[in-house]
């Protein structure tokens, strides 16, 4: 059975400059969107998600993809007590090893903006670290278990 989510959807109206218009339409073609309507609508979605990474403490989740030399020395034990400590926000990670002495890393994050934007910092600003780029959805997964409180006295 296919079931479909209702939406409102409002309608608005845009002036381009032809040549503008002309570009934006190969952009269209060239990335496969169904119509103008569409691109433009995933545009406003990307802009106001990376706007609240700035502003907000909304709940999102994410990625972040890093290519690290996985020789440089603590680099990967440096990459891991960082998803340790952050073990509430961190969901999972997947490393691909690459040609030479490079890493893959792609993080699977979820949890507030600001502090997933400051997980990412600390990875990228790590030495050894080439790029880095944290990637943020409005979209949330569904709840999992938290971690039970550990008692002092162990």
């Amino acid at each position: 059975m296919d079931v479909q989510v209702k939406q409102n959807v409002s309608r608005i109206s845009i002036s381009l400059q032809e040549n503008v218009l002309q570009e934006f339409d190969n952009l269209v073609s060239d990335c496969g969107f169904e119509s103008r309507s569409q691109a433009i609508s995933e545009m406003i979605n990307r802009q106001v998600a990376e706007h609240k990474t700035k502003f907000d403490d909304s709940i999102m989740v994410g990625t972040i993809n890093l290519v690290y030399n996985h020789s440089v020395r603590g680099l990967q034990k440096m990459l891991a007590d960082i998803q340790h400590d952050n073990i509430n926000e961190v969901i999972s990670s997947l490393n691909v090893n690459l040609v030479d002495t490079q890493t893959l890393a792609v993080i699977l994050v979820q949890g507030p903006a600001k502090k997933l934007k400051m997980i990412a910092d600390s990875m990228t600003s790590c030495r050894g670290v080439h790029t880095g780029q944290l990637l943020m959805s409005a979209a949330i997964m569904p709840p999992l278990h938290p971690l039970p409180t550990q008692s002092k006295n162990k």
